[in-house]
């Protein structure tokens, strides 16, 4: 496993994306809305990894109520899963509570999160990218 990416909830994609710009070199930049996430997601790859800018599209998104509650910041950590439904069934096995099933996410992707209260309050999201 790896870190897939980190997660950063923010008020406008454009508006974040412009600042990261001014410090980071940034390999590629993709762009996407999720609607059953109700999110819009900018993609942001460097050299090893990625951030992920996350805006709310409506104040039913979760990541409106996190903005609400906490402001702009760190969201999440997204860990690669190679077998997600295994690696699912193994941290339930020991333990950990999961916020809702597996289901589709940015990219094609397959995701899940692990709920803040079985990780020492870090919000842990398994996904898996699509056969190539």
């Amino acid at each position: 496993m790896r870190i897939d990416h980190i997660a950063i909830a923010v008020n406008d994609v454009n508006m974040a994306l412009e600042n990261y710009k001014k410090v980071l070199r940034i390999d590629k930049i993709d762009f996407e809305e999720v609607p059953t996430e109700k999110v819009k997601v900018v993609m942001l790859n460097l050299e090893d990894t990625r951030l992920e800018l996350l805006e709310p599209m409506d104040d039913t998104s979760p990541i409106s109520k996190f903005l609400k509650d906490r402001g702009e910041g760190i969201h999440h950590i997204a860990i690669t899963a190679d077998e997600i439904e295994s690696d699912v069934r193994n941290a339930i096995e020991k333990g950990m509570r999961f916020l809702g099933d597996i289901r589709s996410g940015s990219y094609g992707r397959k995701i899940t999160f692990i709920h803040p209260k079985s990780l020492n309050g870090v919000l842990v999201e398994f996904c898996q990218a699509p056969p190539k």
